[in-house]
């Protein structure tokens, strides 16, 4: 039975064209017509055909003309007709094969493309695979959208959706919704320290969206940015995008070395700086006090942009958390990027950079190139979740929930692999980091791991060059208490033999 579209189809007019000056009959003409527009995609299997008196009146031509032109669509195959329904295209067409226009139409996409392309491939390694059915995955420190507010959302959304004015649906201003701006300041200035308003705030589709347009606004090809030795690679992509030439800065307990930054910049001119203070990516470590006020104060003396990265701020533990870089910041050198989707859920884009308002002003320009301006209807949503405090309450649930997953991954990895790996119990974050011992390869492990049905990502993934650390990064945000213990069983079974 043909598919039934109905009344949505047949209220629009179906537009055909016919030439009753032609020696050739008009019901030829008309079925000819419809075959000519199926063979092109205008109309598809199961498409509703117009009422024989309505195409007749809007034709201009007699009912029976139409009849007959249906009858031959009918007998060459090309439609179907129910009775007390009306008359459909076919189901199962007749096969009809195109003309192509310079020899045979392509079998598949050419394998490369016909020109050359100016920039070299990015590399995409060191992401966590797609979810699979019984495969545990220790990623690099994503949340549990099991966790998000999703019903509160929801009702955010309808009450976004379904008001009265509805202005959320229309054209919105390139740095965001206002209202978020507004929010996002108040947040930042009595949490973090900023002191920031809404003009010196951009929203932007997540925290990678804000590094790919700072990097934009900041850098011309060839322009030297330090960068942490272990760090986050889609950032440094974005950077190498913008034509940075990126230099590694070693990487020790107290945060990335500040006095190799100074021996570097005795060299050759710095450009900008790009730092994970908070809980360095991936090692987890805090930049020590001493090294963040001479971070800044090198910054300062020398006009170096400093890009602070405080990509999971809301999650600290023990202890209280350090302030930002930007809080601190006199000269208004730091650009600080945020994001909501670690807060909320990964697929929910929200993110933000906070900078003097020039640079925001640039920032917004950059942005309409690429996108005209952000998810208004979302942006709308997570005011009022803001404003009703369930954000709030949410990030207190999901503090609690990832501390007591963060000690029951560091209880396993002491009882099943207590001599294989070592770490530090991080202070906040989603992830720990787990040093492996010397006489194990890593990448071995990693890939019996694999077979084993856990996955985990080797220290080597972190590294701007070289081989990197014998290390693993392991997310626990993402995983019940439950199955945290189950991955590092299926990890220690997977433990290959010392060298």
């Amino acid at each position: 039975m043909a598919k039934y579209i109905g009344p949505v189809l047949r209220t629009w007019k179906l537009t055909l064209e016919v030439d009753p000056s032609s020696s050739v009959p008009l019901f030829v003409q008309l079925a000819r017509a419809v075959i000519r527009d199926i063979e092109r995609g205008r109309l598809s299997p199961g498409d509703a055909l117009p009422g024989t008196r309505a195409l007749a009146v809007s034709l201009g031509i007699h009912r029976n003309t139409v009849d007959a032109a249906y009858r031959e669509l009918v007998q060459q195959g090309w439609a179907c007709a129910e009775p007390s329904r009306g008359t459909f295209i076919s189901q199962a067409l007749p096969v009809a094969t195109p003309k192509g226009f310079g020899g045979s139409p392509r079998q598949r996409m050419p394998a490369r493309p016909g020109f050359s392309l100016p920039r070299e491939e990015l590399s995409l390694e060191g992401g966590a695979p797609a979810p699979k059915k019984g495969v545990l995955v220790f990623n690099d420190g994503a949340p549990d959208v099991r966790l998000a507010p999703a019903v509160a959302l929801s009702r955010a959304f309808r009450r976004v959706l379904t008001g009265r004015a509805r202005t959320a649906l229309g054209v919105g201003d390139a740095r965001g919704e206002p209202g978020l701006r507004e929010a996002l300041a108040g947040m930042l200035s009595r949490t973090r320290g900023l002191a920031a308003g809404a003009d010196d705030v951009l929203v932007t589709r997540g925290s990678q969206m804000a590094l790919f347009l700072v990097a934009r606004a900041l850098l011309r090809p060839g322009d030297v940015v330090a960068v942490e030795a272990l760090g986050y690679r889609p950032a440094w992509d974005a950077l190498r995008l913008a034509g940075a030439r990126l230099v590694g800065l070693p990487v020790d307990a107290q945060g990335m070395r500040v006095d190799a930054l100074q021996a570097l910049m005795a060299k050759q001119p710095v450009r900008a700086v790009y730092v994970t203070p908070h809980h360095q990516y991936p090692t987890t470590v805090t930049l020590t006090a001493a090294r963040r006020m001479e971070l800044l104060r090198l910054a300062t003396e020398a006009c170096v942009a400093v890009v602070e990265d405080d990509y999971d701020h809301e999650f600290h533990y023990e202890g209280r958390p350090v302030l930002p870089l930007a809080s601190s910041d006199r000269a208004g050198c730091v650009v600080y990027v945020g994001s909501l989707s670690k807060l909320v859920a990964p697929g929910l884009r929200l993110g933000y950079v906070v900078a003097p308002a020039p640079l925001v002003r640039t920032l917004s320009v950059l942005r309409t190139v690429v996108d005209r301006q952000g998810d208004a209807p979302l942006e709308r949503a997570m005011v009022e979740l803001l404003e009703e405090g369930e954000l709030q309450r949410h990030a207190r649930r999901a503090r609690r929930e990832y501390l007591t997953r963060r000690d029951a991954l560091a209880e396993a990895l002491h009882e099943a692999l207590g001599g294989s790996v070592d770490f530090e119990v991080p202070a906040g974050g989603l992830a720990l980091w787990a040093r492996v011992d010397e006489s194990l390869d890593v990448s071995a492990w990693a890939e019996r791991a694999a077979s084993h049905g856990v996955h985990v990502t080797p220290g080597h993934a972190f590294a701007l060059e070289g081989r990197g650390p014998a290390a693993f990064r392991l997310g626990f945000a993402s995983l019940t208490p439950q199955e945290l213990r189950e991955g590092v069983r299926r990890l220690a079974l997977a433990r290959p033999r010392r060298s």
